[in-house]
C-alpha cells in the first residue's frame, strides 16, 4: 500500500474474520483501483468458546499489549488441563477483483495453548499467541518454529492454497 501512497485503514467493524477481511479487501480495492488480497485472522480457544476470536488484539476491551494478551490467556486457562486447551489459528483471505466481486477462503491450524510461555519462543510484536500455541505436528510452539516452516505449513498458507482456484477461474 505504501507503493500506492495509500495510508488509510478501514475500520474493522465485522463480527467475524470473514467480514473484516471483506471490509479490508473492498476498501483497498476502491483506493487502489486494482485487484486486492486482504486477510483477517486470530486465535480461537475451545475452552473459551472461541475467544478471543475476532477480538484477538482487543480481547480485554481495548488494544492490549502482547504481554497483556499472553497473561490474560494464562489467567483464563489457569488450572484447565491440556486436553481442554485446544485452540486454532484461523486466517480468512478475501480477494476483491471488482467492488462487488469478492471471494473468501480460510485456513485453520489446530493446536493447543501451553501452560506456560516457552522461553525459547520469539515474541513477534503484534503476534503474542505464537509464544503459547503448541503445534502437534512439529512438537513445538509456533514461536520456536523457523519462519520458513510456518509459511510452508501454516493457516495463511492453507487459505492462500484454497484461493488459487479462484484466481485461476477469474484470470482465465
Amino acid at each position: 500500500m505504501d507503493d500506492l501512497n495509500i495510508h488509510e485503514h478501514p475500520e474493522e467493524t465485522g463480527k467475524t474474520f470473514e467480514e473484516n477481511a471483506v471490509i479490508k479487501a473492498k476498501f483497498y480495492h476502491e483506493k487502489a483501483g486494482m485487484p486486492v488480497l486482504a486477510d483477517d485472522g486470530g486465535i480461537e480457544i475451545d475452552y473459551l468458546n472461541g475467544e478471543p476470536g475476532v477480538k484477538s488484539r482487543r480481547w480485554p476491551g481495548y488494544e492490549a499489549t502482547d504481554e497483556e494478551l499472553v497473561a490474560m490467556t494464562f489467567k483464563k486457562l489457569k488450572g484447565i488441563p491440556r486436553e481442554k486447551r485446544g485452540a486454532q489459528l484461523r486466517a480468512v483471505i478475501a480477494v476483491a477483483f471488482e467492488k462487488n466481486n469478492v471471494h473468501t477462503t480460510e485456513g485453520v491450524w489446530r493446536g493447543y495453548i501451553v501452560e506456560e510461555r516457552s522461553k525459547m519462543a520469539r515474541l513477534v510484536p503484534g503476534y503474542p499467541f505464537r509464544s503459547v500455541f503448541w503445534i502437534p505436528e512439529t512438537q513445538t510452539v509456533l514461536g520456536e518454529l523457523p519462519f520458513e516452516e510456518e509459511v510452508r505449513i501454516g493457516h495463511r498458507r492453507k487459505a492462500i492454497e484454497r484461493a488459487l482456484p479462484v484466481f485461476k477461474r477469474i484470470l482465465e
